[in-house]
């Protein structure tokens, strides 16, 4: 049996080029992951930040958190902690972690419309810059409980409301009040009968406002009277003949006697200093003149000493000579 010719190929090393083309393929697969991954920042240096929450209800892992909305970081991880609480790991980009400052404040916001949004707000760049590892707290605000707050005060004003509005309600019976004072108004007496309610009292209030204008009427007189002597009394003593004047005469004239008398004070005691020089003059004389009566004493008493002396030696020798005789003058 005569073999079927072999046909050659039509394409020389096949095998090789199919090999070359997935190769090529699969490194061109490779090289794109690789870019995505790299575009995505897989490849970038990071740093974790760590938020902890009461309530992680709506959030989920890998969740956004945005910053003047841009997403800064994602949630890698989360942990439910013994003490009830919610650990939240995040991851920063070391590029973008430039945002997040010690100050920072980490909130989740729920809205009656779409998901959870985690937001992260700096207000002062000038703080330092959130450790690599920090630990926050995360605050939550969450819209359905608002709204709760709100149903629960609206049903309160509409039990207060229903209070109001019924008949024997505190406003129903001002509405009264305020219905029988207004008719009172439309009586004789206005709007004073409305307010006193008794015409008794509306005469005797009328009453005293006449005697109060009379009062007035009286007041008015007495102070016309008042400014009649006020103007006399002006006139008396402002006039040209008047007391201020006088007295303003009588006290030019009680200065030139005030001055008279500071220059006859002044010879005085110019007259009392030379005085109390001639003083001192005739203290020293009075000084000398005791000090010569001391010794005029002394000598009198020496001379009084002698003569006592003299006359009891007369007396000792006329007793012990009897030469005494009586003489007789004889006159022509």
């Amino acid at each position: 049996m005569e073999r079927a010719p072999l046909h050659a190929p039509l394409i020389k090393h096949l095998d090789f080029k199919v090999g070359l083309l997935l190769a090529m393929t699969l490194f061109l697969a490779l090289t794109f992951i690789l870019f995505a991954m790299h575009a995505r920042g897989v490849f970038s240096p990071t740093q974790s930040l760590i938020l902890v929450a009461e309530n992680a209800e709506g959030v989920n892992v890998g969740m956004k958190m945005t910053f003047s909305g841009f997403p800064i970081a994602q949630i890698k991880r989360m942990i439910l902690v013994e003490d009830g609480k919610v650990r939240l790991e995040l991851e920063v980009p070391s590029k973008d972690a430039r945002w997040l400052r010690e100050s920072s404040i980490f909130t989740l916001e729920r809205s009656l419309l779409g998901g959870a949004k985690l937001r992260a707000y700096s207000t002062n760049f000038n703080d330092p810059p959130l450790p690599d590892g920090a630990e926050r707290d995360l605050l939550i605000g969450d819209a359905l409980e608002e709204i709760n707050g709100i149903i629960q005060r609206v049903r309160g004003i509409s039990a207060n409301l229903e209070d109001m509005t019924t008949a024997d309600s505190s406003l129903n019976r001002s509405l009264k009040n305020v219905d029988v004072i207004t008719q009172r108004m439309t009586g004789s007496d206005g709007v004073l009968g409305g307010l006193l309610g008794d015409p008794e009292h509306s005469r005797k209030v009328i009453g005293a406002i006449d005697r109060a204008n009379t009062l007035l009427t009286s007041m008015n007189g007495v102070s016309l009277r008042l400014d009649g002597m006020l103007s006399q009394a002006d006139r008396q003593l402002f006039s040209d003949k008047g007391v201020m004047p006088e007295a303003q005469r009588a006290m030019q004239e009680l200065n030139r006697l005030l001055g008279e008398t500071r220059g006859a004070l002044a010879q005085a005691d110019t007259i009392l200093r030379e005085a109390q020089t001639t003083v001192r003059n005739v203290n020293a004389i009075t000084q000398d003149v005791k000090g010569a009566t001391a010794d005029l004493d002394a000598l009198r008493e020496d001379v009084d000493t002698s003569v006592r002396q003299i006359d009891q030696l007369i007396d000792d020798i006329n007793r012990i000579l009897p030469f005494s005789r009586d003489a007789e003058i004889s006159l022509p």
